[in-house]
């Protein structure tokens, strides 16, 4: 019998690890929702037959969530409070009843016409973290719809399997791994999509954004995920099995390596200390700090805690929440970012905007919502008595927004003097900068404020016009287009000479290729996913400043981004012979 081809696909590594075995296509379709009508009579039945849909989908999420506690704790498993949050929430499923009463069409089509929308709404975010949320939601939505349909769904399968799918919603990836899943490898996702969490908290390697995956695979293919390097190969040939057994092993070795070094300073041979610390959403992912050796936490993103609760989240619910990331994290720091979603979380919005990318968005939503901004400062200010706290402001174009957020700041600590509220009276503010506006004026922004923090994800996708989710024109995201790389010189530059310090805490942090270049450049401090901080730091101690420095200058000759990419790729290995790359 003919051997089949060996296919290799290319996607996005979400979780760590290299995995051997046999494929289980997990065919998941959206539930069919058929805009029937029906007669007045039928009113009451569609309600109850809504109700007890509702009722099975909570008793279901309350499963997930019990099992999600057992395997990673109760704050990773909020991701399923905040889906049992929406079935409880009044006003949604008040609108969905009047949709059955008044315009008489059956539950389904009421749900789905109705959650659709906010769907879309966050679909229509220019932040990549907000439109995976907008998977969550997807799921509750669809999750409904079957228990109307009195739908069963697959949760249990061949053991030892590696699931291949469109997307796993957060629930799929815990229900799963009840069945020694070896691995997932989906056609959709991010590396910040709950799923991709939630796999990486339960250790099974995972690669997303492979596009076709599920065309291209039977169930019963044998097939090898490398979570490291984000490919997928299909019908693996006798060669290629050996030397994934052989690279697994390098990988396990070198891991064990890492955790060596990993209460060591980051700090070059010539003695240069910068400071890595890690990207966090969640309060329990700050217990990673220490374990991965990390500075501090340089990027909390607050947004969970607001999309975890129906309204927006009081003041004593976000100094709950922001005390114990602080006090977890202590003696380090932790930069917490304000609120940086667009205006769609404001749900009771029923307008889109054209083009979210240019919109509402970030440091915008607040200085027009004073409300909310002062609520979360004073939290962040009252978690600031535990531990230190920066304040990081997201989207700033400019003076004027620095300026205004800077007297909201003097107001919230005037409110809390009043009520005799400790906190940190020197707490240190900072702005991101991912606007090229404020990239141009970095030096003058950085006269402002206490440090600055490069945003590299929107930064890049500004300053190129180039949207990354669109699979049209993804290929022209380039971080090493040179003048992206001119640009964060740039800002460093401009932040040292007015005695500031530079974080970054996009991607490009992360990524061991762009480490070299960065360091030279004379980044401060990286905050990054923290499974990949042990590998960075192993470079930083491997390499002296003034090399990076002399490729740093070598590369700002450059004039493409391939050239620049092999340029690094090539240094970076023979620098760090024992850095495993592909």
């Amino acid at each position: 019998m003919e051997s089949k081809k060996e296919i290799v696909l290319h996607g996005i590594a979400a979780s760590p690890g290299i995995v051997f075995g046999k494929a289980y296509v997990f065919a998941k379709q959206a539930p069919r929702v058929e805009e029937k009508s029906i007669v007045e009579s039928e009113v009451p039945l569609e309600v109850e037959r809504l109700q007890n849909a509702v009722d099975r989908s909570e008793k279901e999420l309350q499963k997930v969530l019990q099992l999600t506690e057992q395997k990673v704790g109760s704050q990773k498993a909020k991701i399923f409070e905040a889906q049992i949050m929406i079935l409880a929430d009044a006003v949604l499923f008040g609108s969905i009843r009047k949709r059955v009463q008044k315009e008489l069409k059956c539950a389904e089509f009421a749900v789905h016409r109705e959650i659709s929308k906010y769907q879309q709404l966050m679909m229509n975010s220019s932040d990549e973290y907000m439109r995976e949320r907008a998977h969550d939601v997807e799921d509750v939505k669809n999750r409904i719809i079957r228990n109307i349909q009195q739908e069963k769904l697959i949760s249990r399968f061949e053991p030892n399997s590696i699931v291949i799918s469109e997307i796993l919603t957060p629930a799929d990836t815990v229900l799963f791994s009840r069945n020694e899943v070896l691995a997932y490898a989906t056609d959709m996702g991010g590396v910040t999509s709950h799923a991709a969490l939630l796999s990486r908290s339960l250790n099974i390697p995972s690669v997303v954004g492979l596009k076709e995956i599920t065309k291209q695979v039977l169930t019963g293919d044998s097939i090898i995920v490398d979570g490291y390097t984000g490919n997928v190969i299909i019908h693996p040939a006798a060669e290629t099995i050996e030397r994934c057994i052989e690279r697994k092993k390098e990988h396990e070795h070198f891991d064990s390596r890492l955790k060596e070094i990993r209460e060591f300073t980051a700090q070059t041979t010539d003695g240069k200390i910068v400071h890595l610390s890690c990207n966090i959403e969640f309060s329990e992912e700050a217990v990673s700090v220490h374990a991965q050796g990390s500075t501090g936490v340089g990027l909390y993103r607050t947004e969970g805690l607001f999309l975890r609760t129906e309204n927006y989240p009081s003041e004593d619910e976000q100094y709950s929440e922001y005390r114990a990331i602080v006090e977890k994290a202590h003696p380090h720091k932790v930069i917490m970012r304000t609120l940086d979603i667009g205006g769609d979380k404001v749900v009771s919005s029923s307008s889109s905007e054209e083009n979210p990318f240019l919109g509402w968005r970030g440091i915008r939503v607040l200085l027009d919502m004073p409300e909310v901004f002062l609520t979360q400062l004073r939290a962040m200010l009252r978690a600031s008595a535990h531990g230190e706290v920066w304040i990081m402001l997201p989207m700033i174009s400019g003076i004027k927004e620095i300026r205004q957020s800077k007297e909201f700041l003097e107001q919230a600590k005037n409110e809390l003097r009043e009520k005799n509220i400790p906190f940190d009276e020197n707490i240190k503010i900072g702005a991101m900068i991912e606007v090229p506006s404020a990239a141009i004026i970095a030096g003058e922004i950085a006269q402002e404020v206490d440090f600055l923090s490069i945003g590299t994800n929107d930064l890049i996708q500004y300053l190129l016009a180039v949207d990354r989710g669109n699979e049209v024109v993804s290929s022209l995201y380039q971080e090493f287009h040179p003048a992206v790389i001119k640009t964060i010189q740039n800002i460093i530059n401009d932040a040292h000479r007015a005695g500031k310090p530079v974080s970054m805490c996009g991607e490009m942090a992360g990524d061991p290729v762009a480490l070299l270049l960065l360091l030279g450049l004379g980044l401060d401090e990286f905050s990054m996913t923290p499974h990949i901080l042990p590998e960075i730091k192993k470079i930083i101690r491997s390499v002296s400043f003034a090399e990076a420095e002399e490729i740093a200058r070598h590369v700002l000759e450059m004039k493409t981004e391939d050239d620049i990419k092999d340029f690094l790729r090539v240094n970076l290995h023979s620098m760090v012979p024992e850095l495993l790359m592909e």
